[in-house]
């Protein structure tokens, strides 16, 4: 009997101690999880490669991690150098002077800031930095906010406002908020009703909801306190949702299905047979997840870090609430999983016995079609841009976003500056003042930069702070572009001819091509990982190397179509107004790498799921093609049922308004739906069918792998079935 089988068994037998013990350990975790509170990510704790020297170098010196602010002033009429103007500067600047919040007041009508009035002469920016460190500042700026709101009162003629990264952050904070917020309350209710036209019965309906819904709160609780190990980023809470709900509902949905048939073949032991079956199919769907997910820690990136443990902390927790307080419940409650049905279900689904009688008659053709389909949709892939997003990536209806682009307008980018780190060993000698003058007259003289560019150094005058905005918006071609001439050719030029000096560049700009140049770099090594243990898995699982083969053939193509698909919509534009976005011609840094290691997990489930099934059969003495038809129809109801839940959750975090959450719903919404159709309905049975026995080949160099139990009641096979054609699935025994 296999581990799954031996725990479904437990449970049943011990249902007050599986299900209570569950309940225990929820609300342990939330309320252990609350009390520690979450540790989130610091922004130079996100910096890679150079960009993540240069936050080093600042912080060594004495620079530490302020939110920086910005006042715009701006007038359609007026001047800056007409007396109501400069009025009005002069008052925002005592207005900002009285409140505690506020340092390094720096005002454009003082001498030497001449860089902070626009070439227009329309515009001024009036700037400063929050008290305290940057942790922490969206929640000190409100009164900073109600001042500058204040002073726009009172001077309607002018434009008044404020922009910058403690007031950035609390809006993304606030729409994030809103979002997941309205997720969580349309997630259960929609998932429910998905569920219920499944099953047809509420309890059956019910069950798989509460089961994922408890798994995402107690993981959460868990991921609290994993955050005071590795910090928690912006997007790991989103990414613990959606997995906790998609895992916790597949694996709830394949054990209670076959539960279900068991029972209505009237078997005595359907959930021991389940339990044998499904729960090791779940098993074996949920370590692969689990090996997905743990290729993210290998980005040598702190926020796929923690995106990467607070999703194997949520697949671990739902696996093992379907392996053990699910059977406790259907153990308990018996034919009453049946209360409240509403229909007869059927053993196999209409639509898919009209889809696979013509995909099993000509397979040879299904397969090319479906191939060629898949790659047309990867092709847009091979243009793929990524880049971190900013404040100008918020939605276009939160007000900060408009003053943001205001400024960029104004002050083309004043906003998302190149910090360069500069350390001197002479200090503030003239010899660094000369090299910082000509590194000002460089950048400008190259086109790739603008005023106003500021100097400021630390305490100990050892190391400076160059801010040097550059061209572009600060994620596009041109910005990139700019970098590439700072760090290659205007700093070598100037600070390098300081004896000993050294520099590195940070930024958003920097830190964009940095964290892509890491990916890049790392990305190889993370696909080797997932694909060479899913392969590993596979073959132990069911004895043979052709069905892995085909297997991360097959996901790969389904990821392939997912980036194109990604790709056509938000970082070419299209459909900008019915999902709600502006393109910045890019796709979020951290989705790609993502997106790989999710949608390979979760295809897994599937595929798990359905080549079980079929080799379940085959090992009862059905032919390959048989075992084929038959294991897919009996499993295709089931597979459209969890992929039309994991759609459902998606799309709703496809309408959130931040554009990095919208990209992760859109893209495992397209992921999915082509994975649980295309792939599962189409090429897994036409490839199958095509090879037929050579599904089950196993080199005999390879017969010294593990035995494992396959059928209902968890025995081996016959012995005198060919080692290389019937050596079964799942658990090793």
């Amino acid at each position: 009997m296999n581990i799954a089988a031996r725990a479904g068994r437990w449970s049943a037998a011990h249902w007050k101690t599986a299900t209570f013990g569950w309940l225990a350990l929820v609300v342990v975790a939330v309320a252990v999880g609350n009390a520690a509170g979450t540790v989130k990510l610091a922004n130079r704790e996100q910096s890679t490669g150079q960009a993540g020297r240069a936050q080093a170098m600042l912080e060594r010196a004495g620079f530490h991690e302020h939110a920086s602010e910005t006042v715009l002033v701006q007038s359609n009429s007026l001047r800056t150098s007409d007396p109501a103007f400069v009025r009005e500067v002069g008052a925002v600047v005592a207005q900002l002077r009285t409140l505690p919040q506020v340092k390094g007041l720096r005002s454009p009508l003082a001498p030497g800031h001449h860089g902070q009035l626009s070439k227009d002469g329309r515009a001024a920016l009036v700037e400063f930095e929050m008290k305290g460190p940057a942790e922490g500042a969206a929640e000190r700026v409100p009164p900073v906010l109600a001042a500058v709101s204040s002073l726009q009162r009172s001077a309607p003629a002018f434009t008044v406002r404020e922009v910058g990264e403690a007031s950035g952050e609390r809006e993304v904070t606030k729409s994030v908020n809103a979002g997941l917020s309205r997720a969580e309350k349309l997630s259960l209710p929609i998932t429910f009703a998905v569920l219920l036209l499944a099953f047809g019965a509420f309890v059956a309906a019910g069950l798989p909801v509460l089961l994922a819904f408890s798994a995402v709160l107690g993981a959460g609780g868990l991921a609290a306190l994993a955050s005071h190990v590795v910090h928690a980023s912006q997007a790991t809470s989103s990414v613990m949702l959606l997995m906790g709900m998609a895992v916790g509902v597949d694996y709830s949905l394949f054990y209670l299905k076959r539960e279900r048939e068991e029972r209505r073949a009237g078997h005595p032991d359907a959930l021991g047979r389940a339990a044998a079956t499904s729960g090791r199919a779940v098993l074996a769907s949920g370590i692969t997840v689990l090996i997905a997910m743990a290729g993210m820690l290998l980005s040598g990136t702190k926020v796929f870090d923690s995106i990467g443990i607070g999703a194997i902390l949520v697949v671990f927790t739902a696996m093992v609430g379907s392996l053990t307080v699910l059977p406790a419940l259907l153990g308990r409650l018996g034919d009453r999983v049946e209360k409240g049905k509403l229909r007869t279900a059927r053993s196999t689904s209409r639509v898919w016995d009209a889809v696979l009688r013509p995909v099993l008659r000509h397979p040879r053709s299904a397969a090319l079609i479906s191939a060629l389909a898949l790659v047309a949709l990867a092709m847009p892939a091979l243009k793929l841009h990524t880049t971190l997003l900013g404040v100008g990536d918020l939605p276009r209806s939160i007000p900060i976003v408009s003053t943001y682009e205001k400024v960029q307008k104004a002050f083309p980018g004043a906003e998302t500056p190149a910090v360069v780190a500069f350390h001197s060993p002479g200090g503030d000698s003239p010899a660094a003042r000369a090299a910082i003058a000509k590194l000002r007259r460089l950048a400008l003289a190259s086109g790739g930069a603008h005023e106003p560019i500021a100097v400021t150094w630390n305490a100990h005058r050892t190391v400076a702070s160059v801010e040097v905005p550059l061209v572009g918006s600060g994620e596009n071609q041109a910005s990139m572009d700019a970098l590439h001439s700072l760090r290659s050719t205007v700093l070598p030029a100037s600070l390098g001819t300081v004896p000993g000096a050294s520099w590195a560049v940070t930024g958003e700009t920097a830190g964009t091509r940095d964290f892509n140049d890491r990916i890049k770099h790392t990305f190889p090594l993370v696909f080797a990982f997932v694909l060479g243990l899913a392969f590993l898995l596979l073959l132990i699982a069911f004895r043979s190397v052709v069905i892995p083969l085909t297997s991360i053939a097959l996901n790969l193509l389904s990821v392939g179509a997912a980036y194109g698909v990604l790709v056509w919509i938000f970082q070419d534009g299209h459909l900008q107004g019915l999902l709600g976005f502006h393109s910045n011609g890019a796709v979020v840094t951290w989705l790609p790498l993502f997106l790989f290691a999710v949608l390979f997990g979760l295809s897994m489930d599937y595929h798990v799921f359905i080549v079980s099934r079929i080799r379940e059969l085959r090992d009862d003495g059905h032919a390959t093609a048989d075992a084929v038809s038959r294991g897919i129809r009996s499993t295709a109801g089931t597979v459209t049922a969890a992929a039309a839940v994991m759609v459902a959750v998606f799309a709703i975090f496809a309408s959130l308004p931040t554009l990095d959450i919208k990209e992760l719903g859109v893209g495992l919404s397209i992921a999915v739906l082509l994975d649980a159709t295309v792939i599962r309905g189409v090429l897994l049975p036409a490839t199958m069918k095509m090879l037929g026995e050579w599904n089950w080949y196993l080199p005999r160099w390879l017969g010294w792998l593990p035995r494992v139990s396959l059928d209902a009641n968890g025995r081996r096979p016959a012995a005198a079935e060919p080692a290389s054609a019937r050596r079964p699935l799942a658990e090793v025994t």
